[in-house]
């Protein structure tokens, strides 16, 4: 299993939010410290907002901080929220398949309760947890 790149950039984006409590941050603080251009960011950073993770204000004083508590955003929640789009497997995006195997094959049910436990281990992980307690990374993702 891989992650999308926007799944990715979210999951930095919530975390320098995060070492950089109280304070808005720019995008392009955000796009610096991650590495990631800025068009690719802003999509992530709408959608980020969309669902009530950021709250984003435009303009010269503006910026981007967290829309709630880091110990109130679980990964699994994000990772829902940008990786649910996309189907594991084709017999998961419901619909019609090609796979001559659907009508007798197991594997769906073994792969969704692989993916029932990795989301359980990820809802049980709050944004808060992955920089609480982490001098080294908080270091990394503190703006100017």
């Amino acid at each position: 299993m891989r992650l999308t790149t926007r799944t990715n950039l979210a999951m930095r984006t919530l975390m320098v939010c995060a070492a950089n409590p109280g304070q808005f941050v720019r995008k392009h603080e955000v796009a610096e410290t991650c590495a990631a251009s800025e068009n690719h960011l802003a999509q992530v950073i709408h959608l980020l907002a969309q669902k009530g993770f950021l709250k984003t204000i435009r303009g010269r004083s503006g910026g981007l901080m967290l829309g709630r508590k880091a110990e109130d955003i679980s990964v699994g929640d994000v990772f829902r929220a940008f990786e649910a789009v996309l189907p594991f497997t084709e017999c998961f995006a419901g619909g019609e398949t090609t796979c001559p195997l659907a009508g007798a094959c197991q594997l769906k049910c073994v792969l969704s309760e692989a993916l029932d436990a990795f989301y359980a281990r990820l809802d049980r992980t709050s944004i808060a947890d992955l920089i609480g307690d982490n001098a080294d990374l908080t270091d990394l993702l503190k703006v100017a």
